[in-house]
């Protein structure tokens, strides 16, 4: 069981913060640095769900309950990134995101993906205030998942290959959630390539 009494310890004054193995690194350190974009995801996801639960159809849209878990998700992801992997580590001797995690968000998506408007353009984000609530969440993911990527690129950083994953299907169903907050993609606002050029260059002879 958690337990935290003292918001403010003073160790982390010099610059440094400490790992799960009890071991100090810079607050710049790329395993910190993943371990904050994993937070901020979970902040973003944090304002998409009040966004999704005042819609009116939110029951219908079955997002809520997905968020919620995944919200709880990425704290298990938080400490996954908080203890680096350890030789000769017992399967189950330390939390790490697992592969049924993974599967409950292919899951999720496939659900929602089944009943989505189909695709016909880039979508903007945009449309509801849910849809870009989702969409701003799932931004802030795939910057998260880059971090983790950057990290383990580092040699000896490793990170999951399930954790990895976990982060990369997160944008996805985040990608489609939003899609769905827009009545299943009807009302999503499409990129139409070059639209505003023409008007751009004529603004520009009316200048001269």
């Amino acid at each position: 069981m958690v337990k935290l009494n003292v918001i403010y310890t003073r160790t982390g004054d010099t610059g440094e913060t400490g790992l799960g193995d009890g071991s100090r690194r810079s607050k710049s350190d790329a395993r910190v640095a993943a371990m904050g974009d994993v937070d901020e995801t979970n902040c973003a996801i944090g304002l998409a769900l009040l966004a999704v639960r005042n819609m009116s159809d939110a029951a219908d849209l079955a997002i809520e309950p997905v968020l919620t878990r995944i919200q709880n998700d990425l704290f298990d992801l938080g400490a996954d990134l908080c203890l680096p992997a350890q030789a000769h580590e017992k399967p189950g001797a330390v939390l790490r995101v697992a592969a049924s995690q993974v599967k409950a968000i292919e899951r999720a998506i496939d659900a929602l993906n089944a009943k989505l408007h189909p695709l016909r353009s880039f979508v903007l984000p945009g449309g509801t205030a849910a849809a870009s609530a989702l969409h701003q969440a799932r931004a802030v993911c795939r910057r998260a998942e880059r971090a983790m990527v950057a990290l383990a690129s580092i040699e000896g950083e490793a990170v999951g290959e399930a954790a990895l994953a976990y982060v990369n299907r997160l944008s996805d169903y985040l990608f489609v959630a939003a899609r769905a907050a827009n009545d299943f993609g009807r009302s999503d606002v499409l990129w139409a390539p070059g639209a505003n050029q023409s008007e751009s260059a004529d603004q520009t002879e009316d200048d001269e």
